[in-house]
């Protein structure tokens, strides 16, 4: 078996901080809040190689994902909360229930090998893209870190591209 992803968890997802955040991260205007705050966010993880996080109060799991523009060829990094299940941690392109896909999940179906930065570690992974049996597993244990993830699933006709993140 390949190692555990380490994580790194503070705050509490039922104190009243953290469920008044879920109430507002489920609404568009509290979306776009969040994704304002997205900038910040990198800034603070990538400075304590995400160690802390904007959402770290909240208690939901946040990493640094760094992949290969598809376009541009250079390194792409996006924070994003992640279920962790083991030697494999997954990650979802809701975009906030935008119409369109993050960047970030193109540019793993063009170039699969990335680097996770979690809990103080930078590891190089590979991702597969999720199939739909195993989408329907993982989906509610994202829907457990935040009601928001079936808002955005609500809320946008494309399919939700989920991909499971593993130790190169």
């Amino acid at each position: 078996m390949t190692a555990q992803f380490p994580q790194r968890l503070w705050g509490s997802r039922s104190g009243p901080f953290a469920r008044v955040a879920n109430r507002v991260a489920s609404t568009r205007a509290g979306s776009r809040v969040v994704r304002a705050l997205t900038p910040l966010d990198r800034a603070l993880l990538a400075r304590t190689d995400a160690r802390f996080s904007v959402l770290g109060p909240l208690g939901v799991p946040t990493i640094l994902l760094t992949t290969t523009g598809r376009k541009s060829g250079q390194p792409r990094t996006q924070p994003l909360l992640a279920v962790h299940d083991g030697d494999v941690l997954y990650v979802l392109g809701s975009n906030f229930g935008q119409q369109h896909h993050p960047a970030w999940t193109g540019n793993l179906l063009a170039e699969p090998r990335a680097t996770v930065t979690i809990a103080g570690e930078r590891i190089p992974v590979v991702a597969t893209r999720v199939d739909e049996a195993e989408k329907q597993r993982v989906f509610p244990r994202f829907v457990a870190m935040t009601d928001a993830y079936d808002a955005y699933r609500e809320r946008t006709s494309r399919d939700l591209r989920m991909f499971a993140l593993r130790r190169a």
